[in-house]
């Protein structure tokens, strides 16, 4: 809109609401600055939606300001809209900054917490700077957000820092928008903001302050666990070369087998443990500094523990002063695994941590600095050229995502595993940090506490909730007990719509969905489907051939179980003697008998289609594991043994008269049977497998007569499968869509429950 001038007018007067993540970034300062260098006067301030501006003068500089506002906005912020009205002239000759208001509906963006930038730890670094070795430094450009935030507009008085007064020259620096340091609400120095404390076991002090960081320093070259209270909660770190150091950590945390992350000081220590390309280094050195899976470089000096069997690793660089003098000060990579037991939510109170952590760590290394809420770190993987999010929570959340329209407040309360929650607020979703699978009492408390959190944030009471069909989902029970209207949403037609949702498409599209296990509509386990359709509605085109799985759930942790689900479907009850493959010798003959017995009989045997148990089972025949201590290990050994070289592919094809069509993996399975008994190279076998099910994939698609395809589900985590399927759909024609935003597993289901929510609740009377 042109700014209005009325004749004679000695100036223009604009007003301009912005939307998006514009508080706590440095924004207000900036548009001062600007303001002031185009000699313009007016106001700008913060406010429950965004900020606000009022800028008058010279119509060329008024104009200039709207053209450059955008492009030079503070590096952190993101502008959702602008939107700019002329208003009356008031002759103004000074630009103020105003004190914030809480006018307006709460729909300002809360930032992610942001690692820390360059110039703050130059200032750690320097012997002579008043914040030397200050783990708490920040600004406007870094630091805490999410995890510090109670209420908006973003103020200090509504962040766990509210405690700490700030002292003369703190106060300053954040009064003076010349300074970076312009209302950056952790602001703090030594004299006025948080402290360190080392307790022991037992939570008994034994130092503090900068001595206390030293001794932390001192148990971790010894070899101790020591529990670190970061920005979102604890992480549990030890020596990530110490091998005794390491199985005793496993050992304490119950966790066997499943990666550990480590951490490393700088990219160039990264550099010295896994192969970093131009883009994973880019991820690395991110503010959002999530944990990359990096292919591991042989002899990098990590204890086997670290990553058993596996040839990537989990890194991250350190992204608080905190651990940027931790690592400086141990000088080695440390794991850094989350501070909890297997399967709760990470501890973000140093009391809490005593009482849950006291059998695992050593020593606590604690602040007071109050966590508001629990945020896990980021996991992603640089997958055809482009980072994608394994679990979304430090650095993301809880940056929104466009809905294509604005309607009723709908909150979604996701899966089972890998839970996530998410609530829409006029046509955005915002979706929550990652709040993990739904197995135990304290993750439920902390389900709860997240969906709390989000509507009193945003003031944004639900009008229904979304949920999975599942009936027992912790999830879905929730929703069934809140008194709320119900939309229940079928598992994999989240799935598609979050696909499309995260690509801003409205479809339709043929939307591949592959994973473990879902509710299907027949009351079966669905997980290998082609769903055609859009948010609105879906037409189960194909599917792979079912097959039952003995003992239910059982099979997820069991992958035998799947192989002999498998091999009873396609050769009969005959091959539980074929004690010459691995699952089945790992049964005795009466367990044999039961699972038989179980098979024939429909006892806690369910049918499934499931892509993920398929690959369960083909990596259990081929030898690659009958256990597995965390869902999708044997998948993933399937996956890393997959030989480049090999190019043919086994028999899987869809039938032609079937609707939907049913994809006979029988033919498949022979062959895979076959091979073992060649003694074929397993990862001969591991890429036969995967070619078979990218040219399955093309073919389903090219029948299905849509140009879109939606990949999505916990199997397309798969970098072989994923980036096989993008080039064979690709070279195909098609027009192929990867999730950007949140994972393609169950941490995507939110959003995808309130794409399909959003839908239904519009086409209502």
């Amino acid at each position: 809109m042109a700014p209005t001038r009325r004749p004679g007018d000695p100036s223009s007067r604009l007003r301009i609401e912005i939307r998006g993540a514009v508080q706590g970034v440095g924004f207000r300062p900036f548009v001062y600055r600007l303001a002031k260098e185009l000699s313009l006067a007016g106001w700008v301030g913060n406010d429950n939606r965004g900020v606000t501006i009022e800028i008058e003068g010279s119509p060329g500089s008024v104009d200039e300001f709207l053209r450059r506002l955008p492009l030079e906005r503070p590096p952190a912020s993101v502008i959702a809209g602008i939107v700019h009205t002329g208003i009356a002239p008031t002759l103004a000759t000074t630009f103020t900054i105003e004190p914030s208001t809480e006018d307006g509906a709460k729909i300002a963006e809360i930032l992610p917490d942001l690692a820390t930038c360059p110039a703050c730890i130059a200032e750690v670094l320097d012997a002579r700077d008043r914040r030397h070795r200050y783990p708490f430094t920040n600004c406007t450009h870094c630091g805490p957000r999410f995890s510090i935030v109670v209420g908006l507009p973003y103020d200090r008085s509504r962040t766990t820092m509210a405690g700490f007064a700030m002292c003369p020259k703190c106060t300053a620096e954040y009064a003076s928008p010349d300074d970076r340091r312009f209302h950056a609400q952790p602001n703090a120095c030594p004299d006025c903001g948080p402290r360190l404390a080392l307790w022991d076991g037992a939570g008994e002090a034994l130092a503090e302050g900068d001595a206390a960081l030293s001794a932390a320093a001192v148990a971790l070259r010894e070899g101790a666990i020591v529990a670190v209270k970061g920005l979102g909660g604890f992480h549990l770190m030890v020596d990530a070369r110490d091998d005794e150091a390491v199985s005793r950590l496993r050992a304490r945390k119950a966790r066997w087998a499943k990666p550990l992350a480590v951490m490393a000081y700088g990219l160039d220590e990264a550099k010295l443990l896994g192969v970093v390309s131009e883009d994973e280094a880019i991820a690395l050195a991110s503010q959002e500094a999530p944990i990359v899976l990096l292919e591991r470089l042989p002899g990098c000096g990590l204890a086997q523990g670290v990553a058993p069997g596996n040839p990537r690793l989990g890194v991250m660089l350190a992204a608080t002063p905190l651990h940027h003098l931790l690592l400086g000060a141990t000088g080695f990579p440390l794991v850094a695994t989350s501070g909890n037991l297997s399967e709760e939510p990470i501890c973000i109170d140093e009391r809490e941590a005593v009482s849950r952590l006291c059998g695992i760590a050593d020593r606590f290394l604690v602040h007071d600095r109050p966590i508001a809420r629990h945020v896990d770190d980021s996991v992603a993987a640089v997958v055809s050229g482009r980072l994608r999010l394994v679990r979304r929570a430090r650095g993301f959340a809880p940056r929104p995502i466009a809905l294509p329209a604005s309607g009723p407040t709908v909150l979604a309360v996701g899966a089972h595993l890998k839970n996530v929650v998410a609530l829409s607020v006029e046509r955005r979703a915002v979706v929550s940090q990652h709040i993990g699978d739904m197995e135990t009492l304290e993750a439920q408390v902390a389900f709860e506490r997240v969906i709390g959190d989000l509507v009193a944030m945003y003031d944004a009471p639900p009008v229904a909730i979304a949920h999975d069909l599942h009936p027992d989902y912790a999830s879905t029970r929730w929703a069934q007990r809140s008194g709320l209207p119900l939309v229940g949403v079928q598992h994999h037609h989240a799935h598609l719509a979050s696909c499309l949702a995260d690509n801003q498409a409205e479809g339709p599209a043929l939307g591949i969905v592959w994973d473990g296990t879902g509710f299907g509509t027949d009351n079966t386990v669905w997980g290998g489907e082609f769903l055609l359709g859009d948010a609105a509605s879906v037409t189960r085109v194909a599917h792979l051939r079912p097959f039952r799985l003995p003992g239910g759930e059982a099979a997820v942790r069991e992958p035998r179980r799947s192989a002999l689900g498998l091999l009873v479907a396609a050769f009969g009850v005959d091959a539980l003697s074929w004690d010459d493959l691995a699952p089945v010798a790992s049964f005795s003959s009466r367990q044999r008998a039961v699972i038989a017995a179980a098979l024939s009989g429909d006892t806690n045997s369910p049918w499934t289609t499931s892509a993920g148990r398929l690959f369960d089972g083909i990596a259990a025949i081929t030898g690659m594991g009958e256990r597995s201590e965390f869902e999708g290990q044997a998948a993933m050994a399937l996956e890393f043994a997959v030989d480049p070289a090999v190019r043919d592919a086994y028999p899987l094809a869809g039938s032609s008269d079937a609707n939907p069509s049913v994809l006979d993996w029988g033919p498949l399975l022979s062959s895979v049977v076959d091979d073992v008994r060649r003694r074929t190279p397993p990862g001969t076998i591991a890429a036969r497998f995967h070619n078979a099910l990218v040219a399955a994939i093309v073919g389903v698609a090219e029948k299905a007569g849509c140009d879109t395809v939606a990949l999505s589900g916990g199997c397309f985590q798969n970098r072989v499968l994923t980036e096989r399927a993008l080039a064979a759909l690709t070279a195909s024609g098609f027009t192929v869509l990867l999730h950007r935003q949140v994972p393609p597993n169950d941490g995507g289901i939110a959003l995808g429950q309130l794409a399909v929510a959003s839908r239904r609740l519009a086409s209502l009377p």
